[in-house]
């Protein structure tokens, strides 16, 4: 019997989630869509997975031993088809780039320069991700290596080695008050509505709302956004004022918006990542020398560890 994935997909996020409400909205399909894709599994099965009920929706004895043993099987299939198309663009001399907005800034036209320098016929493949991906793909295995700004969830699973610090503005719109102000002390800010990623994200999402910074005050959410169009938008139509690196002025400079320098508020931190497993590839190792090698220069009055160059080198051991 061949059973379609996507049916499969859909049968783990109704069990999850408990409701077809909250599974469609996760999956962006409709309420109908996903019925119909629970009711074609089932005929297909010849068993009843869900009792609908006044709460949602709840497992049968069949489901429940489905729900048990799906969720592995797509990850194994999930991760053969990544290793497979790895393969292939391995193959093509092709190493995959992931990056969250605009990755290691100036540095980066440097980061992959050096790299086809140091590796003659082989391409970066640089790949944006939505900021519901923190990771930038690497914890999918969309991609081989990534540009990331710290901390983010999942880290510790990771290698990370941080290259660089800036510190964190705020956007706002022209006509907020504080627009013409030359420095905002964050405190100023605390009780103003902000744009904020997923609440998936977790310490990412903290991380740009400075949650851990506001001496306990809670913060107002006025716009959920993926990705920095969306982003700009909600702050230019007044939807609410975002935390951004001081970068932001630069590479998403935009009518309505300005950038303002922040007192009392701590800075970002952008590193290159990879997974512990590809510690002994020589390809990734090459491009995160790169990286290390065109950090910008250490600022000679930051305190120690404030610089973003710790450790210098990736890990003892790590590509041999």
């Amino acid at each position: 019997m061949d059973v379609d994935t996507r049916l499969l997909r859909s049968f783990v996020a109704v069990a999850e989630e408990g409701t077809l409400t909250r599974a469609a909205e996760r999956l962006y399909v409709s309420q109908p869509a996903l019925t119909k894709q629970i009711r074609q599994l089932e005929d297909l099965l010849g068993v009843r997975l869900f009792t609908r009920s006044r709460t949602g929706m709840a497992l049968t004895e069949p489901g429940r031993a489905l729900a048990a043993r799906a969720p592995a099987l797509l990850a194994g299939w999930d991760r053969t088809l990544r290793e497979t198309r790895s393969t292939a663009l391995r193959a093509a001399r092709v190493l995959r780039v992931g990056y969250l907005a605009s990755a290691a800034n100036e540095a980066t036209p440097d980061i992959v320069a050096q790299f086809a320098r140091r590796r003659p016929g082989w391409r970066a493949d640089m790949r944006q991700a939505a900021w519901s991906d923190p990771t930038a793909g690497l914890a999918d295995g969309d991609v081989d290596v990534a540009l990331v700004r710290l901390p983010f969830p999942g880290q510790d699973a990771l290698r990370v080695e941080p290259l660089f610090t800036e510190p964190r503005w705020v956007a706002l719109p022209a006509a907020h008050p504080r627009a013409a102000r030359e420095v905002i002390p964050f405190s100023d800010l605390w009780d103003e509505p902000f744009v904020a990623a997923p609440a998936e994200t977790g310490r990412w999402r903290d991380h740009w709302l400075a949650a851990d910074e506001r001496e306990g005050r809670p913060v107002r959410i006025g716009a959920v956004t993926d990705r920095p169009d969306d982003w700009l938008s909600a702050v230019a139509n007044g939807r609410g004022i975002a935390l951004a690196p001081a970068s932001a002025a630069r590479f998403y400079a935009r009518p309505g918006i300005v950038y303002r320098p922040l007192s009392g508020v701590s800075p970002s931190r952008v590193g290159v990542a990879w997974s512990p497993a590809d510690d002994a590839d020589p390809v990734i190792g090459d491009f995160v020398r790169c990286c290390l090698d065109n950090r910008p220069p250490r600022d000679p009055g930051a305190p120690p560890g404030e610089d973003g160059h710790a450790g210098g080198r990736p890990e003892p051991g790590a590509f041999g």
